[in-house]
């Protein structure tokens, strides 16, 4: 479903974030993105959902080039940020309908999947007041909301699971499974190894902005745990430095 050939991205002043970095996301699968803190995560995510421009390289998203192609990939997608920014005046429900106008969701279905999933996160009483009077994790759960009403063939999250409570957290992973059941591909950064582990079907590990390790979870993390595989590829890199 996504398909990263070769990326590159080079900040002003020589920074480069990204480098050479190549991996997959298939569909049917939930991808865990891992890396430590100015790894590149947040930009690889970025330069996928065609967000930011990158250096070198290609981005296909079900085929679509992200550059020559933005709309049509762009319509396949959802992408949350690790700190989503909401329209703060909007109320909830407006919000919503705001996102299910750019995406041409009818009125009937968007009806049905807002009732589903503004349920599920318990955000149903609070979507007629503005966002501006919510707090961090209802601003969370909205932002999600919006991302699945969509129906994305590929979604991908920057650290979605800060500032949600336990229970908005198991939610939210029956609905990324969700999306993989129906055919989709979901990507998603994290610090939380453990449900990265027990969540993911694949995993991609990066660090200082190139690719150390991809593969099933399985495969990756054999008979150890993913905490004990990530620091010691962490130990192997301070070492070649």
């Amino acid at each position: 479903m996504l398909t990263v050939s070769h990326l590159s991205k080079t900040y002003s002043g020589g920074r480069r974030a990204v480098d050479d970095l190549s991996f997959t996301a298939p569909r049917g699968a939930i991808t865990g993105f891992i890396g430590h803190n100015g790894a590149g995560k947040s930009t690889t995510l970025r330069c996928a959902a065609g967000i930011l421009d990158f250096t070198e390289g290609e981005v296909r998203i079900g085929g679509h080039d992200i550059r020559s192609e933005p709309v049509a990939a762009k319509r396949l997608t959802a992408f949350l940020p690790d700190n989503p920014d909401l329209y703060d005046f909007m109320t909830g429900v407006s919000f919503l309908n705001f996102i299910a106008d750019l995406y041409d969701i009818s009125a009937g279905e968007r009806t049905l999947r807002v009732q589903k999933y503004a349920d599920a996160f318990g955000m149903t009483g609070a979507l007629g007041s503005q966002i501006g009077s919510y707090s961090h994790g209802m601003k969370q759960k909205l932002a999600l909301i919006s991302a699945l009403i969509r129906e994305p063939q590929l979604l991908m999250l920057d650290e979605p699971f800060v500032g949600l409570d336990p229970q908005a957290s198991h939610v939210m992973k029956g609905f990324l499974r969700e999306v993989c059941d129906r055919g989709g591909s979901v990507l998603f950064s994290t610090h939380i190894l453990e449900v990265a582990q027990k969540l993911c079907d694949r995993i991609v590990i990066i660090r200082g902005g190139r690719l150390v390790e991809e593969g099933s979870t399985q495969d990756v993390v054999g008979n150890s745990d993913l905490e004990s595989v990530f620091l010691e590829l962490a130990q192997e890199g301070d070492g070649d430095a």
